[in-house]
């Protein structure tokens, strides 16, 4: 059974909850989107949620953000959809229709206790700070884009999938 995850953000006015088949923290995100909007030592960290289990308190405080970023050499709006309390700017979660039927919520913005990753992947390090110095550890997996394994891929394989 998939286990269900708890968020909120800063100032209380959203809470949400959604089941996850992947509630691992598996991606420290370095580009400068998630960087800039989500801060936390230079990177954001992604999990993932089934969208259709997703319940929100405080719909009515949160704002949508699309990105602009870099496709094919020009500046394009991005297809995904970023999350915010509109109140004290907290994110909370990404939606792509590219992935309909997931939600990636920030794991910042989760309160259940979540699992320690055994391994975690680094994403898009060309993009970050020169003062960020990230902590990579033997084992741990290095992209400048995103890796060829899917989120439920990498889980498997790390033997961390919920059914």
């Amino acid at each position: 059974m998939p286990m269900h995850l708890q968020g909120s953000c800063h100032c209380g006015a959203v809470r949400f909850g959604l089941a996850s088949h992947t509630p691992v923290p598996y991606q420290f995100c370095y580009c400068s989107v998630c960087r800039k909007t989500g801060g936390g030592g230079g990177y954001a960290v992604n999990i993932g949620g089934i969208a259709e289990t997703l319940e929100v308190e405080g719909a009515d405080r949160i704002g949508t953000f699309s990105a602009r970023i870099a496709e094919d050499g020009e500046t394009v709006l991005s297809r995904g959809q970023r999350k915010y309390c509109r109140d004290c700017g907290t994110a909370l979660w990404v939606w792509d229709p590219r992935w309909p039927e997931l939600i990636h919520p920030f794991a910042s913005a989760i309160d259940t206790r979540l699992p320690v990753p055994p391994v975690r992947t680094h994403i898009f390090l060309a993009s970050k700070p020169a003062w960020v110095e990230p902590d990579i550890r033997p084992g741990d997996l290095t992209f400048d884009g995103y890796p060829e394994a899917s989120l439920e891929d990498w889980h498997r394989a790390h033997g961390l999938w919920i059914d």
